[in-house]
């Protein structure tokens, strides 16, 4: 492979690592602005988790995973295999010191820091979206839709109404709605719930599948496929080792998802990075009243309009990366959405498996390595890949150029040291 240094007055080099909707992102900003990018997609044809993501950009979901609530359900969600939350038993040593970094995140003084940090992120991420696809050629692959947030008991709504205050004090707008004005708004969803929250900030894509191959096209000649197996820092360089050679950059970004967590570790810097892995079904050419994303609060899950078809999907299984599949997932959301939404089929649809990068705090680490500037971190978006995929590229541009910005602190990799 050959080299891919900086001379003379070229543009710098920088080096993704990583071709999912993260990597792809950044790697059209860093175009945009002037670098030469070379982008590495260990499997440039598969399904990588931001194809098969709910296709929601959720403005308003500035609340990390960890917070007391979950801790309060978390035992019974276990007892259900097929719940909201599954951890694979197999796996469950290995995960030990997330799920103890989790626990520790859900201290209502660090839920306070992550849920404001997220706001940073969410503050810029429409003009960011927007931006971004000013500079990749999408056109017409968002609408403001909002979301409908449903809950089957006054119970499970005072839990949820709690957390949209939280994060109504950061600027998120909600309203508070019956289920006669719910069904008004998506006429499908005929099954009974006790209360209801719209949230009209948040935005749904045409489809995820698309949004990512029309980054990538973007990036035409830029993608090669090869999985990264180190980066090397040396004085003059950063070298990017695959399995077929070396290349060097003047600069390397590692965007990889979780699989980022191999190549951090080389690099002698500690990071606690598992995947949450996620389940959906997605039923083609169903003619289904739904003009809006519904999510099942209760449950973890939701049900979205896209091109590809109704998705029914969500949820979270701690697991190896490596595991098998366990589709009985998909299909218990199946059967629980038709409680809410009974023209969606019993069976059929396309079922997808993909792994989330999650970080304990639900915070992505974007920032610099802290002995090495010239490599720059960026994955760990749990379920907001899409969502700040835009704002997480603007940001790595502008510290890829030196121009850091303070406000990033929280999302340091130095957090896990």
């Amino acid at each position: 492979m050959a080299a891919s240094e900086t001379h003379g007055n070229e543009p710098p080099s920088v080096a993704v690592v990583g071709g999912g909707i993260v990597g792809s992102a950044i790697a059209v900003w860093l175009l945009a602005a002037g670098f030469a990018v070379t982008v590495f997609e260990r499997d440039p044809d598969g399904r990588p988790p931001s194809t098969g993501n709910a296709g929601v950009i959720s403005l308003s979901g500035i609340s990390p995973l960890a917070r007391p609530a979950t801790l309060a359900a978390a035992p019974g969600w276990l007892l259900d295999p097929l719940g909201p939350l599954a951890v694979r038993l197999a796996d469950l040593p290995a995960l030990a010191p997330w799920l103890a970094r989790f626990a520790a995140a859900a201290r209502p003084s660090r839920v306070a820091r992550a849920t404001a940090a997220l706001g940073f992120l969410m503050k810029t991420a429409l003009a960011d979206h927007n931006e971004l696809a000013r500079r990749a050629g999408l056109d017409r692959h968002m609408r403001r839709t909002g979301s409908l947030h449903v809950f089957d008991s006054d119970a499970g709504f005072r839990v949820g109404a709690a957390e949209w205050r939280e994060r109504a004090r950061h600027g998120i707008d909600y309203r508070e709605i019956d289920p006669p004005e719910a069904r008004r708004m998506a006429p499908a969803l005929t099954g009974p719930f006790a209360r209801a929250i719209f949230a009209p900030a948040d935005w749904t894509v045409t489809s995820p599948l698309a949004v990512l191959t029309g980054l990538r096209r973007r990036l035409a000649g830029a993608l090669r496929a090869a999985n990264v197996v180190a980066l090397r820092p040396e004085p003059e360089r950063v070298v990017v080792v695959t399995a077929d050679g070396e290349a060097s950059f003047a600069r390397a970004v590692v965007a990889g998802g979780v699989w980022s967590r191999d190549l951090v570790r080389q690099l002698g810097v500690a990071v606690s990075l598992e995947a949450e892995r996620g389940y959906n079904t997605t039923f083609a050419g169903l003619d289904l009243d739904l003009p809006l994303p519904v999510f099942f609060d209760d449950h973890g899950f939701c049900a979205t309009p896209l091109a590809d078809g109704v998705r029914v999907g969500g949820a979270v299984e701690l697991a190896a990366v490596d595991a098998p599949p366990n589709f009985a997932r998909s299909a218990a959301m199946v059967k629980k959405a038709r409680r809410y939404l009974p023209d969606i089929p019993e069976t059929g649809g396309v079922r997808w498996m993909g792994c989330r990068p999650g970080t304990p705090d639900s915070l992505p680490v974007i920032g610099a390595h802290p002995q090495d500037p010239r490599i720059v971190f960026a994955f760990g978006h749990g379920h907001l890949g899409l969502t700040l995929s835009a704002a997480t590229a603007r940001h790595v541009a502008e510290v890829v150029a030196g121009r850091g910005d303070r406000n990033l602190a929280p999302f340091s990799i130095a957090r896990f040291q």
